[in-house]
């Protein structure tokens, strides 16, 4: 793994995961109550035995920037490194990143170093547990010149992905970006009994998807980014590849989600919390890093607790009732208050003595949910001051993006933006 250097694709603006982008990028966005999205790639490179990794980043990326710096340290004699290369004016240009592939091409000095002759390429905002070795394996293996991730899915979910047809020793055919017609689809569709070289069968799912993450031989891709403007990875570089050179897939069959929207990331966090997920943070052989806290433990008196995961240094007090959710960092909760069906991604540190008063003067909440408040079916960003009272429920659908006060609605769940302040006995909807 010395000779493979891995590049981490911060993503864009985030546009469909927002409200929760509105201060951060996407691999900074809260996960399982402790973790953040950017810790899921990179304890797969450190699983996998990766320690070369750069992580490119353009949007609101302050706070991703501090986590990997507080969390990512190698010893001296390792020489591995995780280090962050931001979108920046240098004399060969002035322009943003474009896409995944121009992100690449204005860091391609990186990749020329005389010692690298694999590159990794990965989202920073999927969630899924992967040894990349086998990934590398079937690269070398195969003699390919460029290799791709994929999954079988089945028919009714290819419309959001990347499609592709393999031949019968796993070299890639064909490619349709987001098919969106019959006739698209048939065209890369597989025999739904097909299985691949490591016997890992499609068991009637007819599309094999691509996960965003690709091996390339170092040259090739230096040569590719230099000679051409492609832009985009998955739309541009991959599908021209095909035809002239050896490119092939590497077949996974675990869990595998894209964090790419509101519904996607509030349905895969809370399915972490079921008695059976279907991504078990709970891994002994490939465990899944994050930030080191010096934190109490969770307090919990009187608590009525079922199906959910509650994360270091939280005060819950008497009587409160939280169902299948997710409880974050330092999170503070009043008395008789009801969780449900929610995600509350508690708080970046804890108030002091002095701000903790209850005097006349004080003119807002707490930092935390109020007592005999109730929230439902809701995301709570970070650092919220949730008054007594408060009832958050979506009783209606809702389409498109709605912004209420402290509240914003996305794909029908209401999310109290970051550090907003609801005061006593708020209600949503009005």
């Amino acid at each position: 793994m010395r000779n493979v250097i891995t590049l981490v694709l911060g993503g864009g603006r985030g546009t469909r995961l927002y409200p929760l982008t509105k201060y951060r990028s996407k691999p900074a966005v809260p996960l399982a109550g402790k973790y953040r999205l950017i810790d899921v790639p990179l304890s797969n490179c450190i699983n996998s035995d990766l320690r070369r990794i750069y992580v490119l980043t353009q949007f609101m990326s302050v706070s991703l920037h501090r986590h990997i710096r507080q969390t990512y340290r190698f010893d001296a004699f390792s020489a591995g490194f995780v280090e962050i290369l931001a979108a920046q004016q240098t004399m060969d240009g002035t322009d943003w990143y474009e896409g995944t592939a121009d992100a690449v091409r204005k860091n391609v000095r990186y990749l020329e170093q005389s010692d690298v002759d694999y590159v990794l390429i990965l989202s920073g905002d999927q969630l899924y547990r992967m040894d990349y070795r086998e990934l590398i394996k079937t690269h070398i293996e195969s003699k390919a010149d460029a290799t791709i991730a994929a999954i079988p899915v089945d028919r009714s979910e290819a419309a959001g992905l990347g499609i592709m047809r393999l031949s019968d020793d796993g070299a890639v055919q064909g490619f349709v970006e987001k098919p969106k017609t019959a006739e698209e689809l048939e065209s890369v569709l597989m025999d739904p009994a097909w299985v691949d070289a490591r016997g890992i069968e499609s068991r009637g799912r007819e599309c094999m998807a691509s996960m965003g993450i690709y091996v390339f031989n170092r040259d090739l891709l230096v040569d590719v980014l230099k000679s051409t403007t492609h832009q985009d990875f998955g739309k541009e570089i991959f599908p021209t590849l095909i035809e002239p050179k050896n490119v092939q897939v590497h077949l996974f069959d675990g869990y595998w989600e894209d964090i790419g929207t509101i519904r996607a990331y509030y349905d895969a966090n809370l399915q972490l919390a079921t008695d059976r997920p279907p991504f078990d943070l709970v891994s002994p052989e490939a465990p899944l890093y994050s930030r080191a806290r010096f934190l109490p433990p969770s307090r919990l008196d009187g608590v009525h607790v079922r199906n959910s995961l509650i994360a270091d240094g939280c005060r819950i007090s008497q009587g409160v009732k939280i169902e299948n959710s997710v409880i974050g960092l330092r999170c503070t909760i009043g008395e008789n208050a009801t969780i449900r069906d929610s995600i509350i991604m508690g708080s970046d540190e804890y108030e002091t003595r002095l701000e903790l008063r209850d005097d006349d003067r004080l003119e807002r909440p707490h930092v935390g949910i109020g007592a005999d408040s109730v929230i439902v079916g809701s995301i709570v960003d970070k650092n919220c001051h949730i008054g007594r009272g408060v009832r958050i429920e979506a009783k209606e659908k809702f389409e498109g993006v709605r912004e209420q006060g402290p509240c914003a609605i996305c794909d029908g769940i209401p999310i109290i933006v970051k550090d907003a302040v609801v005061p006593d006995g708020w209600q949503f909807p009005f």
